[in-house]
């Protein structure tokens, strides 16, 4: 397993790296700041970023946001810090697992066992939310297409509905690939906006 390892504290990240290192890791990198997260992770590609912070401040919150939108993996944060309110910060800016008062080499691959199964739970969540969001989208398009429909040849929207299977049909393509060249159309020709 390939890890970035960030030091945000005023310690020396030597500790760490040796433990890591002992229990088979790949320590890919060090860093000794958290900005610029995102470039760092694109540098060296690690299967898992681990940060030290004595207290994760906003700046290394925002550096997690950035990393967790563009370039989604699991982070491990061992910190000081018991602040219920920063461990809530910091799992919903990405944080995979919430690890305080340090680490010893036995527990560092049950602690990266939870980081990677909770960070695929979490990204199959967000595939699942995204399919339906994309779902909700069409069906609007297709509602919209459908309006515009049953205003221009004056029909139902079981009609329209037909018209547009069997264009889709007939032209192999997606009902949704139809709604959208109905609604170009419609914008093409100055229409209104059904």
């Amino acid at each position: 397993m390939r890890i970035l390892l960030i030091n945000d504290t005023e310690k020396k990240v030597g500790h760490l790296k040796t433990a890591l290192t002992e229990a088979g890791f790949d320590v890919v990198a060090e860093s000794g700041l958290a900005i610029d997260l995102p470039a760092r992770v694109a540098a060296c590609t690690p299967d898992v970023v681990l940060i030290d912070s004595d207290s994760p401040g906003r700046d290394v919150m925002e550096q997690v946001c950035l990393l967790t939108r563009d370039q989604p993996r699991p982070i491990v944060l061992f910190t000081d810090d018991h602040d219920p309110g920063v461990m809530r910060q910091a799992i919903s800016s990405g944080v995979s697992a919430y690890i305080v008062e340090g680490v010893n080499s036995a527990r560092l691959q049950p602690i990266l066992d939870v980081a990677m199964a909770r960070f695929e739970t979490d990204q199959q969540y967000r595939a699942e939310i995204q399919a339906r969001e994309q779902q909700l989208h069409e069906r609007k398009r297709i509602e919209q297409a459908k309006g515009l429909l049953m205003n221009m040849k004056q029909c139902t929207e079981p009609e329209a509905y037909t018209l547009m299977r069997r264009q889709a049909m007939s032209r192999q393509q997606k009902l949704i690939d139809v709604a959208e060249q109905i609604i170009a159309m419609q914008e093409l020709l100055g229409g209104s906006d059904a």
